[in-house]
């Protein structure tokens, strides 16, 4: 691939210029175990803080062996976020070259912010959270516990049969500035917004997948995906949520579906009308061709009295029930983009685009 010289400019700056579709890019994530680590993170969140490295890689790999996804929280560090302490632009971390270089005042107000525990400065409890979360359509909790020592992490089950089962959503927003200064820059300001208002259920968290649609943000159990968070009033995004719908400009996707699914429900939200969650649920999927571009059949459950009011869509109301929707997406490739603050070789993302949407054939 011939190589492209550009000027520099952050990974998420130059997604919102080329208008990156949000849609279908949830990162993958069934299960998912979340450890509450203080502190400043380094580029990995569990080898690089104060796990140190031989017991964070331990978790990591105890977790991933299990099928999860490990995610390091920790308390929103409101001081970072006041003008004095946090100059416009600047991230906590080392900024990946050729950004702009890290400013020392700003770093040591974000790590002393965090080693005091975020927002509180009271002491520490010397234990350790957790939580088992499971994003599974159907199996959806959250399970929180906590240890006397870092090393107990280890001693978890990892099967959701410990912990106090909690009936509240989790809030994480990646603030993650030493894996992508994306992440802190837009990401901090979403954290802030939402501590304020749902402090228990807020946590600043590690890497999400995604830095180009800084801020980025995940609610669980349902593992459901946003990004571009600090383009809207941050708030009404969780409200959405609460109230059982979705504002598709910033939806990127459910962590528990295939992306073609993910994409077969965006664009079965966009024709019909219906931005509610619990609708279009997965029934199947199975993919028609492997050859460029691959496509792939999604069939959705679909409330009859959505479909009905859809004029353009009658031949769906018309269906038997249940009420079904047939999807078909194919899979394409983007221009040649930089993907993240710190890459250096342009490369394509997927991107889904819609082929059909119809009831099933008979």
């Amino acid at each position: 691939m011939t190589s492209q010289v550009v000027e520099w400019a952050p990974c998420s700056d130059r997604s919102r210029e080329r208008d990156d579709p949000l849609a279908a890019t949830a990162s993958r994530g069934l299960q998912w175990f979340l450890v509450e680590i203080e502190g400043s993170w380094g580029a990995n969140a569990f080898t690089s803080t104060a796990l140190g490295r031989e017991l964070g890689q331990a978790i990591v790999h105890r977790v991933e062996a299990a099928g999860m996804r490990p995610l390091a929280i920790r308390r929103v560090a409101r001081a970072a976020h006041s003008p004095a302490a946090r100059p416009a632009q600047q991230a906590e971390g080392d900024a990946p070259a050729p950004a702009p270089a890290r400013d020392d005042a700003t770093s040591r107000a974000t790590d002393a912010a965090h080693a005091a525990g975020g927002p509180s400065s009271g002491a520490r409890k010397p234990r350790w959270r957790w939580a088992f979360v499971d994003s599974r359509p159907g199996f959806e909790q959250v399970r929180w516990g906590e240890v006397d020592a870092p090393q107990e992490l280890l001693d978890v089950p990892l099967d959701g049969s410990t912990g106090i089962r909690s009936p509240d959503p989790v809030y994480c927003v990646c603030t993650h500035a030493k894996h992508d200064q994306c992440c802190a820059v837009h990401g901090r300001p979403v954290a802030l917004a939402l501590a304020e208002a749902y402090p228990e259920q807020t946590w600043e968290c590690s890497h999400l997948g995604g830095d180009r649609f800084a801020g980025t943000m995940a609610i669980f159990p349902g593992g459901h995906y946003y990004g571009r968070a600090d383009d809207a009033e941050t708030v009404d995004i969780v409200r959405d949520y609460l109230d059982g719908r979705v504002d598709g400009r910033y939806y990127r996707g459910r962590s528990s579906l295939s992306h073609p699914a993910q994409a077969a429900q965006h664009y079965a939200r966009l024709q019909l009308g219906d931005d509610r969650l619990a609708s279009f649920a997965v029934v199947s999927e199975r993919m028609l061709g492997a050859d460029a571009p691959a496509t792939t059949e999604v069939l959705l459950a679909a409330p009859a009295p959505t479909l009905a009011s859809a004029a353009d869509l009658a031949p769906v109301a018309a269906a038997a029930q249940p009420a079904l929707v047939r999807v078909v997406v194919a899979e394409t490739l983007s221009q040649p983009l930089l993907s993240t603050c710190a890459a250096t070789r342009f490369g394509r993302v997927r991107e889904y685009a819609l082929i059909s949407l119809a009831p099933p054939p008979p």
